[in-house]
């Protein structure tokens, strides 16, 4: 592969421990594992200190793979646009703990849903506050030396590359820009116009298909198995000269979980090679 071959924690069953999943994923032919940042139970959580975050990173070195960036569903819980102001700070306290452990881990990127558009949040308020939001923690960043990828999601929100790619430089910062989702656009767009538009903007790639005839959120699929038009992807992803990590994220198999993993490597190595 020209690109590196990276899987995010969700492609695992919920219930695995960090270890077996590094174990997966190194077994499989990745290179790096995205974790994901959670609450309360979850492996990788809040409230877990450096020393904790230092441990992670050394399981993952010792299999001599790569933490390359790191995700969170929780910024759909606490939206940075959100009414409450709260909520909102709440928002910031997460992305700085995703800056913080990306740090540690020694990860180039982490991933931040920029907001949401609701029927209390109106499109204008939202993009101000992700705006203002982002400049805030663009400091973080900087300090930090981690960069924040900003990711194209179903949010009724950035519903244009063009959108996406002005809000990143009013934020101006060296330190944001784009975490490309290539199957959340397929619906109401094209990935390869996207990957062209955001160019140098290019952060992140995450990797899933869709199935444009299903239409919703049952119509992800596994890689290969939609109507993602991958040899213009990869020739669009070339042509910006991206370099980075392509990091599925796929829901798990119900049976036999790991042969997930193992199909996705495959696949990987069959659209990128």
């Amino acid at each position: 592969m020209s690109f590196q071959k990276g899987i995010n924690a969700w492609c695992f069953p919920a219930d695995i421990s960090i270890q077996e999943m590094l174990r997966q994923a190194k077994t499989h032919g990745y290179q790096g594992v995205e974790l994901n940042l959670g609450e309360g139970e979850a492996p990788f959580h809040l409230e877990m200190t450096e020393a904790e975050l230092q441990a992670v990173a050394a399981q993952a070195r010792e299999l001599g793979l790569e933490l390359p960036s790191v995700s969170t569903a929780l910024l759909w819980k606490y939206p940075l646009t959100d009414n409450d102001e709260s909520v909102r700070e709440k928002g910031i306290r997460i992305v700085e703990k995703m800056l913080e452990a990306a740090s540690v881990f020694g990860s180039k990127t982490v991933l931040v849903v920029p907001g949401l558009v609701t029927p209390e949040v109106s499109y204008d308020i939202a993009y101000e506050r992700a705006r203002e939001a982002l400049k805030r923690l663009a400091k973080t960043a900087e300090e930090k030396r981690v960069s924040i990828g900003i990711e194209n999601v179903w949010n009724k929100f950035l519903l244009s590359p063009l959108e996406m790619a002005r809000l990143i430089d009013e934020v101006d910062s060296p330190w944001v820009g784009a975490y490309f989702d290539v199957g959340n656009v397929l619906q109401f767009g094209f990935p390869e116009q996207w990957i062209r538009i955001l160019g140098k903007r290019l952060l992140a790639v995450h990797v899933k298909d869709f199935k444009t005839a299903t239409g919703n959120i049952t119509g992800f699929v596994p890689l290969l198995a939609g109507d993602i038009p991958w040899e213009r992807v990869v020739e669009a992803l070339n042509e910006v000269g991206y370099q980075g990590y392509v990091i599925p994220e796929i829901s798990p198999f119900s049976r036999l979980p790991e042969q997930l993993i193992a199909q996705t490597s495959q696949a990987l190595d069959a659209i990128f090679q």
